[in-house]
């Protein structure tokens, strides 16, 4: 699929896509804790900052600039939640749930990252594709057609590939 943007740089990109991620962070750390200490535009900023230090990086467009920022947020609150677990004795983890996250369920509870990034980590080693629609899905927002385009792969085998997912994630959080 073909996008305006093709071979684009950050620079050039994240102006055309920076309210579509900064919605995706949003939603992303409305899940979070409250007292969570990134903003939505510092997620975005970060992310944008650790893609900008991939000297001569270029993109695809608009979808792929949206999918290594997806992976790039992801790294973001990984390591953050990290950090914080490591100033804290035992990590402070809490239990959750796979609906927990918005695009799973109705059930918006808090989750910890922690837990979905072991998950998604053990799904890597079993399924990197379904690994790869997960987190495009989970950190980027994406929908199914942006990440097929992204994927190059038709959007019914990542419908396919989205529900198996997201049903091993929720049997692996539910047990962990």
């Amino acid at each position: 699929m073909s996008d305006p943007a093709d071979g684009s740089t950050p620079e050039e990109l994240l102006p055309l896509v920076y309210d579509e991620l900064r919605a995706a962070a949003q939603d992303r750390l409305r899940l979070e804790r409250p007292d969570h200490t990134l903003q939505p535009t510092e997620l975005v900023h970060e992310a944008f900052l650790k893609m900008q230090a991939r000297h001569g990086a270029r993109f695809a467009g608009r979808t792929h600039f949206r999918a290594v920022a997806a992976r790039a947020m992801r790294q973001i609150l990984v390591d953050h939640a990290r950090a914080r677990a490591a100033a804290k004795r035992g990590g402070g983890w809490e239990r959750v749930t796979i609906t927990s996250i918005g695009v799973l369920g109705e059930d918006r509870k808090k989750e910890d990252v922690l837990a979905i990034e072991e998950a998604l980590e053990a799904l890597e080693r079993r399924d990197a594709e379904e690994a790869r629609i997960a987190e495009l899905r989970l950190f980027g927002g994406l929908q199914i057609e942006q990440i097929a385009a992204e994927m190059d792969i038709s959007a019914s085998w990542v419908e396919k590939q989205w529900a198996h997912a997201r049903a091993w994630l929720q049997r692996t959080l539910d047990g962990a």
